[in-house]
C-alpha cells in the first residue's frame, strides 16, 4: 500500500518552487514505511565510493532531505570502503535514516558458517559506527550446489545453517529484520524465499528483464527469474527492487567501465542488452522524462515493488532520480507495449 511521506522535495524551477513528495510503501511484513526510492552504496553506482567527503555528505544529506529513509551497503562494496563512508556521515544526518547492511559467506570456506555470520555483523557495525541496524541481508548469490560464486542453498537450513546465524543476530538485538539477494539461480532463490525465514529480498527487475514478475516467452534469453516477486508476495516477504538501471544500460549511454549486469550470473552479453534497450525506448511514445527516469517509472508502477534500490554516480543523477518522486508511474498503454516486446523475445518490428 502506498501512503505519502510528510517531507517535501522542492525542485527549482524559474522563479518558482515545486513541491514533490516522497511517498512510502510498506515492507513487507516488517514494520518500516520505507520511501519508495532508497540510497544504494554499491560498486556500480559508486556514489559513496568513487566521490569526495564533501560530495557524500551533500549527496545523502540531500536525499534524506527528499525523503530518502533508508541506506543499503554491504562489506563487499569497496572492501568496506562503502560501510566506512556510510560511518562517517551517519551522525550528520538529520533525520537518521534506517540502514541495510549484509552478509557474505567466504566461497572458499563452508565451516563454521555461524561464526562467519558473526564476524561480518561484528565488522560491520564497527565499520557503520553504530551498534546495531535495521536489516541485515543474505549477500551471495545462491545454487542448488556450493561453488566459487555460489552458495548451496542447503547450507541455509538446519542448526547450524545461515539462517539460524541470522536469526540469532535478529534475537541479540543486532538487526530488526534478516533479508537475502535473490540473485544466483532462481529455482534456489524460490527455495530460500519459500523458508518464509527472510524479511526481505533484493529482486533483479527491471524494463530490460522483467521476469522476475511475468511470465516470459519459451525462447527467453536472458536469465528467467521465474516470477520470483509473486513467491515473496506470497509470504509476504519485501522486496527491494535492485538493478532498476541494469548496469547503467537503461539509464544513459554513457558507460563508467563499472557495468555489471547480474552479480554472480556468469558473463553477459553486453551489446545485446544494449540493443534490447535501445528497442524499448524506440517502443515507447515520447515523453519528458529521461531514460533513467523512464526506467525507475516502469519499476514504480509495480504494487509489489517495497522500493527501488539506486545505484547513482553523482549528485546530478540523484536529482534526475528524484525528480519522479511524486511523477505519475509508467502508464497502462506503454507497459502494454512493452509487454508485447517481451512476449517476442524483442523480435517485435518496432
Amino acid at each position: 500500500m502506498v501512503a505519502t511521506m510528510l517531507t517535501p522535495i522542492y525542485v527549482l524551477g524559474g522563479s518558482h518552487k515545486k513541491e514533490l513528495k516522497m511517498k512510502t510503501r510498506k515492507l513487507g511484513k516488517t514494520e518500516i514505511k520505507v520511501s519508495e526510492l532508497v540510497l544504494g552504496g554499491g560498486y556500480v553506482g559508486g556514489i559513496f565510493l568513487q566521490s569526495d567527503e564533501k560530495e557524500k555528505l551533500r549527496a545523502i544529506q540531500h536525499a534524506i532531505n527528499s525523503g530518502i529513509n533508508l541506506i543499503d551497503t554491504a562489506p563487499s562494496y569497496g572492501n568496506g570502503e562503502s560501510e566506512r563512508a556510510v560511518g562517517k556521515l551517519l551522525s550528520q544526518l538529520t533525520p537518521r535514516p534506517y540502514l541495510a547492511t549484509k552478509v557474505q559467506i567466504d566461497p572458499l570456506i563452508r565451516k563454521d558458517l555461524a561464526g562467519q555470520v558473526e564476524k561480518s555483523i561484528t565488522g560491520s557495525l564497527t565499520r557503520l559506527e553504530t551498534s546495531s541496524v535495521d536489516l541485515i541481508q543474505l549477500h551471495n548469490p545462491l545454487s542448488k550446489e556450493d561453488d566459487i560464486k555460489h552458495l548451496g542453498v542447503d547450507h541455509l537450513l538446519g542448526k547450524n545453517g545461515v539462517i539460524k546465524a541470522l536469526q540469532k543476530a535478529k534475537d541479540s538485538g543486532l538487526t530488526k529484520y534478516i533479508g537475502m539477494t535473490a540473485l544466483g539461480n532462481p529455482a534456489s532463490c524460490q527455495i530460500a524465499i519459500k523458508t518464509a525465514a527472510f524479511d526481505t529480498a533484493q529482486v533483479y527487475y527491471n524494463m530490460l528483464n522483467p521476469s522476475a514478475d511475468i511470465t516470459v516467452p519459451n525462447n527467453w534469453t536472458q536469465t528467467n527469474f521465474l516470477k520470483l516477486m509473486t513467491t515473496c508476495e506470497d509470504h509476504k516477504i519485501g522486496i527491494m527492487n535492485i538493478r532498476v538501471f541494469a548496469a547503467g544500460i537503461l539509464a544513459s549511454t554513457k558507460r563508467t567501465g563499472r557495468e555489471i549486469a547480474i552479480t554472480g550470473s556468469g558473463d553477459f552479453k553486453f551489446e545485446e542488452d544494449e540493443q534490447r534497450a535501445e528497442k524499448l525506448f524506440r517502443y515507447l511514445p515520447k515523453s519528458k522524462y529521461t531514460m533513467a527516469q523512464q526506467a525507475l517509472r516502469f519499476s514504480l508502477a509495480n504494487q509489489k515493488i517495497s522500493c527501488v534500490v539506486l545505484g547513482l554516480a553523482s549528485f546530478s543523477e540523484l536529482k534526475e532520480s528524484l525528480h519522479v518522486a511524486s511523477a505519475p508511474p509508467m502508464d497502462h498503454p506503454s507497459l502494454e507495449k512493452l509487454k508485447q516486446v517481451y512476449n517476442s523475445n524483442y523480435t517485435l518490428t518496432v
